[in-house]
């Protein structure tokens, strides 16, 4: 299993700029790819950018040049393998009235099975 907690949303103004971090710990070795979708009110659910385990990324047309997804390489031990964690961050500029959304952090495991985060609400003033 793996849990993921995301951080960083809130309220700003059009043009301004936010990160979004999204820690996961568990069975951190067999994710797959890491992402970040959102949902607007009234909206499906969609993809705003991921990243595999190799390092590839993947962003939505209606974000890119604006938003960067990165990776902490350096996976962090505490006491021991078991606790490890890996972290994923969204930078997001030059927002938009219709970034507006709750962000959730995805990990799709080697094995097929999704986790998902508990969301952070973004909102962008006019």
């Amino acid at each position: 299993q793996v849990q993921l907690v995301e951080s960083g949303g809130g309220l700003v103004q059009a043009g301004g700029s936010l990160r979004l971090s999204c820690v996961a710990s568990g069975s951190i070795f067999s994710i797959n790819v890491m992402g970040w979708y959102r949902q607007a009110p009234g909206k499906q659910r969609e993809l705003v950018a991921n990243i595999t385990s190799g390092g590839r990324t993947t962003y939505a047309d209606s974000v890119k040049g604006r938003f960067t997804i990165s990776r902490d390489n350096a996976i962090r031990f505490t006491i021991s393998r078991d606790n490890a964690k890996k972290t994923v961050y969204l930078q997001m500029n030059s927002l938009k009235p219709e970034d507006t959304a709750v962000y959730y952090c995805n990990a799709e495991m080697m094995d097929g099975l999704d986790y998902w985060g508990q969301g952070t609400l973004v909102t962008v003033s006019s």
